[in-house]
């Protein structure tokens, strides 16, 4: 597989479950850029409040997403991958603030085939309890918003290149 390279940092956004932690590296891996877990940016406050099974507020989510913003901020013109729900266009706004020219891979696909994702996986705060908070809070990309939706059937690989044929679609020659 032939590398893409990229200098913008690419925010790859879903409920939970969608596999935003195995596509981000491998979305970063063929760009060629470096990938950040966006877990890895939430204070331990906010793991802790997830793991008990309650939903994070707004005000739970702004120092997560400037520390994310600052990241892909720090990665401007040089490129990056990282992973992030941001869920609202407000969550998104926030992470244009402090990075300009993000673009979104949002992972799209069934609940059912979420939710039985989630159930399988191991080691993760994130229970699957709260799924339906996050599909209430999930505001699709608009029109107006830099990126593309990418189905999450199939394999990791699959997924993966869905992503990359979505991102060379967009009208940009960098991509």
């Amino acid at each position: 597989m032939q590398q893409v390279r990229t200098p913008h940092v690419v925010v790859v956004m879903g409920v939970a479950g969608t596999g935003k932690t195995t596509i981000g590296p491998l979305l970063a891996a063929r760009l060629g850029v470096p990938y950040a877990e966006g877990d890895d940016f939430h204070p331990q406050a906010n793991i802790a409040k997830m793991s008990a099974g309650t939903p994070l507020t707004d005000d739970d989510r702004w120092p997560w997403l400037d520390a994310i913003g600052r990241w892909a901020h720090d990665r401007h013109g040089l490129g990056g991958v990282v992973s992030s729900s941001a869920l609202k266009r407000s969550y998104r706004d926030r992470l244009r603030a402090e990075a300009p020219g993000v673009v979104f891979v949002h992972l799209t696909g069934d609940r059912a085939l979420i939710e039985d994702r989630m159930s399988h996986r191991q080691g993760h705060f994130m229970p699957t309890a709260l799924l339906d908070s996050q599909f209430a809070t999930l505001q699709p990309l608009e029109a107006d918003e830099a990126g593309v939706s990418v189905d999450v059937s199939g394999d990791p690989g699959e997924i993966t290149e869905r992503a990359v044929a979505a991102l060379q679609g967009l009208a940009q020659p960098s991509l």
